[in-house]
């Protein structure tokens, strides 16, 4: 088994089955309900750690983004949560030009949409913080917004969604990039020196993306669970905004675990057992872009579990695979419930 995984570790192209993995298993909570009360329901499972000041790291998306996690379901669940009553949003400024390239710029986005209802910590406003990286290929540290370490516990909400250059973005994607500065950790994961600003793509971005994760999550230890909303998943990030590919995806559901590796596969797992016509453009972004490097770089770089015990929290916590979560889809939607 161990020179299957040196093969997949260099074909981030190609999908793994779950019978050709090794390893422990970690648990992953399962609805399909793709509403307030069901974000509630897996937050409940996957929130025994979060203590102290609490960050909650969600991508709040471009200028009316119509893809981006209800900002409804977010107010609800920071309502709804004695320990969330005052945590923060964090965001970190964008490494492209556009509408959150400056803090001053992003301020004026998060009020577009609406992003209001709780303090946002734009965590590079201020300067900068390094991390280090344990275990690193490419880079022994990364640069974070500043204010990163300010917080005792963080809370990764994240869209799961495509991604133009990392094929998927998972909670992987959301703090790898999401959490380093705009200008120098961003640029670290994206440029080489002297070549052009995206000139780092397939296995090496998506190993860099993962070294920077494992500079967070090292950071938080424990005290940081991922939560993944499969709703609206274009083959595009959130980071395209209005011009966002349209959604041809089902809707899933919502997953979440303690265990970032686990989360993350399993709604890869998720998509690679709908039917043809229902993940292909999905399937094709991830594999075309190498993004299933992602998932083997955090397995090598012992960030967690690719198996895991699917919950399914709609059905008395009953044990699932992957075909049984899917056997319900509900129709896909682009609308902002």
């Amino acid at each position: 088994m161990a020179d299957k995984t040196i093969t997949a570790s260099k074909g981030g192209e190609h999908y793994v089955p779950y019978e050709e993995r090794t390893g422990n298993e970690s648990i992953v909570y399962f609805t399909r309900d793709l509403s307030p009360a069901g974000l509630q329901k897996i937050y409940e499972k996957v929130n025994g750690a979060m203590k102290g000041k609490i960050a909650v790291k969600l991508h709040t998306g471009e200028p009316h983004g119509p893809n981006i996690i209800p900002r409804e379901w977010v107010k609800a669940l920071f309502e709804n949560n004695e320990e969330l009553q005052n945590a923060a949003i964090v965001e970190t400024n964008t490494y492209y030009e556009g509408d959150r390239y400056t803090t001053e710029q992003h301020l004026e986005t998060l009020k577009i949409n609406g992003w209001t209802f709780c303090p946002v910590d734009i965590m590079d406003a201020d300067g900068t913080v390094l991390l280090p990286i344990k275990g690193g290929k490419w880079m022994k540290e990364m640069c974070h917004g500043k204010t990163m370490t300010d917080y005792d516990s963080m809370l990764v909400l994240t869209h799961f969604k495509g991604h133009m250059m990392g094929g998927f973005g998972g909670s992987n994607k959301n703090i790898g990039i999401g959490c380093a500065d705009g200008r120098l950790g961003k640029k670290w994961i994206h440029t080489r020196e002297g070549e052009d600003m995206w000139s780092i793509a397939e296995e090496e971005l998506m190993e860099r993306i993962s070294e920077s994760t494992k500079a967070t999550i090292d950071f938080f230890g424990k005290n940081i669970t991922y939560i993944n909303v499969m709703r609206n998943m274009s083959v595009s990030c959130d980071c395209e905004g209005i011009h966002a590919e349209p959604v041809v995806t089902p809707n899933v559901g919502i997953l979440g675990s303690t265990d970032i590796l686990a989360v993350d596969q399993a709604c890869v797992d998720l998509v690679y057992a709908m039917k043809e016509d229902e993940h292909h453009a999905l399937v094709e972004r991830i594999e075309t872009r190498h993004g299933h490097r992602q998932l083997s770089c955090m397995k090598e770089m012992g960030m967690g579990n690719d198996k895991y015990i699917l919950i399914d929290l709609d059905n008395g916590e009953k044990r699932i695979t992957q075909k049984t979560a899917v056997e319900n889809l509900k129709p896909f939607s682009v609308e902002g419930e």
